[in-house]
């Protein structure tokens, strides 16, 4: 399975890294579900469309999910309710995180000035993509804002008229 379909954290930690002092263990798909506000359909689909990729499976072949993935299934909810959009924009949105965090390790590892540069472009690149769409996105919301805040101000003018005429 690729990086994005695995979580921010929980990618680069890995199943071989071991576990942090006091680190939750790995819950079971119920669990997980539960602490994260979804049902495990909903984590399912996302490992289905490739958003979400559980920790690792029990012995009996049990989807298991770690704190990486908890925090993945809180951005995707957030990209949902903060900002709007839909799964396969969410999909956009985490491939490119996993793709930056991938650029920040290499450019930590490697002391080539150039290729130094040439990740930081690609970083750069890929964070003015996406902020432009967001731009995009934010322009469409508050045109749709604008609308509702007219139609508030007309039906309170129509109230206003209706108090007159009936008082």
């Amino acid at each position: 399975m690729t990086r994005s379909a695995g979580s921010r954290t929980g990618a680069r930690t890995g199943e071989g890294a071991p576990p942090d002092e006091g680190a939750p263990t790995r819950l079971r798909i119920g669990e997980a579900a539960q602490r994260s506000g979804v049902s495990e359909r909903t984590l399912r689909y996302y490992e289905e469309i490739g958003i979400l990729a559980p920790a690792g499976h029990s012995a009996g072949g049990c989807r298991e999910y770690g704190p990486g993935e908890l925090e993945r299934v809180q951005r995707i909810r957030e990209l949902q309710e903060l900002i709007g959009l839909n799964l396969e924009e969410i999909r956009g949105v985490v491939t490119r995180e996993d793709r930056l965090g991938t650029l920040r390790d290499a450019y930590r590892q490697s002391e080539d000035p150039d290729e130094r540069r040439a990740l930081v472009l690609e970083a750069l690149e890929m964070t003015e993509a996406l902020h432009d769409r967001v731009a995009r996105k934010v322009v469409r919301i508050t045109a749709f804002r604008d609308e509702l805040a007219g139609l508030i101000e007309r039906y309170r003018t129509v109230l206003e008229e209706l108090d007159t005429v009936s008082a």
